[in-house]
């Protein structure tokens, strides 16, 4: 049986995906030399974008099935070193273009990433539990989904989505950790332990800027911020760094909670964003003998449509109403979101219609150049 070429190689090295940034090792400059002997014995140097890179026992596993299932290979032989600052500089050429552009790219003309700002008006309604269980359900149907965790004082993604590991940063630029397929980046991922984060408003507004320019998300298609609940810095930031975000507004059935819900919804009617839709939680539980208890009350979610919808001028529907389900919970101390864990049960499915929902709308071009030119 002879040997594999050296396009072969290559070909199956293209498969391999760099767990954080999402893309082949082969584009990313990664792959510094592959050959295969006479006896099959394939030998790979990878070079990696830091010493201690914490992905690198996943990178070395990849490359060796990848490389295994060849044709005649008899034994695959990785060797891992660390790029050159050349190196890494090339890597972020190849990344956000010659000389490392900064800035927002979420918020630069053009850009068709979808935004959504989740906030609600009190805490406690379930707001960043629904935040991971639709950018789950979205990247499982193959969407490239991110997650800014904008709640510094109240930081639950990492926890929610089962994150241990922290952003791998190369010079200036940060690698967000990924989970489930999607891109997550908290203040929880830069603290020791459960170590409160004490700061002001100014304080408030850097990280989140820097969370938005620093951290590389590469193309997605949908970016969630789990917002901090009311009207406060966080959500003035938001307007100011991302205008064109929208805006989805999470309540409880509770009559208070959808009161003080219209105020974090209104809002916009002083920044100047859309507000894309409301979704109730804890909308009922279902009893072991079958009967549908409404726990916090009735018509929280569709008042707040209304009442939106009046004072914004525009529709702003009900997107969905979520029952109040144990798998919910479980999911979310597991880190294992309910969308995945148990996509057959009721929240699940809820779940799953409001994201659908959330993306039917087709990302306008109105505006945008194109970048052609009539032949003369």
């Amino acid at each position: 049986m002879s040997r594999p070429t050296e396009e072969q190689l290559q070909q199956a090295l293209a498969q391999v995906i760099d767990p954080e940034l999402r893309r082949p090792i082969t584009e990313l400059g990664m792959v510094d030399s592959v050959s295969a002997d006479d006896d099959g014995v394939v030998s790979l140097r990878v070079l990696l974008t830091i010493q201690g890179c914490p992905l690198r026992d996943t990178i070395t596993s990849d490359a060796t099935a990848a490389l295994g299932a060849l044709d005649g290979v008899t034994r695959v032989d990785v060797e891992l070193s660390v790029m050159t600052p050349e190196q890494r500089q090339e890597l972020k050429d190849r990344l956000r273009g010659p000389g490392g552009e900064r800035g927002i790219p979420f918020s630069k003309p053009g850009n068709l990433t979808k935004v959504f700002a989740v906030t609600s008006g009190k805490g406690g309604v379930g707001k960043s539990s629904v935040t991971v269980n639709l950018a789950c359900a979205l990247a499982a149907k193959g969407l490239r989904v991110g997650i800014v965790d904008a709640d510094v004082h109240g930081f639950s993604v990492p926890g929610l989505m089962g994150i241990t590991q922290s952003p791998t940063r190369v010079d200036e630029m940060i690698l967000p950790p990924v989970a489930h397929g999607v891109k997550v980046i908290s203040i929880g991922m830069f603290v020791q332990g459960n170590t409160p984060v004490a700061w002001r408003g100014p304080m408030l507004h850097r990280a989140l800027e820097q969370f938005l320019s620093e951290v590389y998300f590469g193309d997605l298609d949908v970016l969630f911020l789990d917002l901090p609940p009311g009207t406060g810095d966080i959500a003035i930031s938001v307007s100011q760094l991302l205008p064109d975000a929208e805006v989805l507004v999470v309540t409880t059935p509770q009559a208070a909670a959808a009161e003080v819900a219209e105020r974090s919804g209104s809002v916009s009617t002083q920044t100047g964003q859309r507000v894309v839709g409301v979704v109730e939680n804890m909308s009922w539980f279902d009893a072991p003998g079958g009967e549908r208890l409404e726990v916090f009350g009735s018509g929280g979610g569709e008042t707040l449509s209304r009442r939106l919808t009046e004072t914004l001028g525009y529709p702003v529907p009900l997107l969905g109403s979520l029952p109040l389900e144990i798998s919910l919970r479980e999911g979310g101390d597991a880190g294992l979101p309910v969308v995945l864990g148990h996509p057959e049960s009721t929240v699940a499915r809820e779940l799953l219609k409001v994201a659908e929902r959330l993306t039917a709308r087709p990302r306008g071009l109105a505006g945008l150049s194109l970048g052609v030119t009539p032949r003369g």
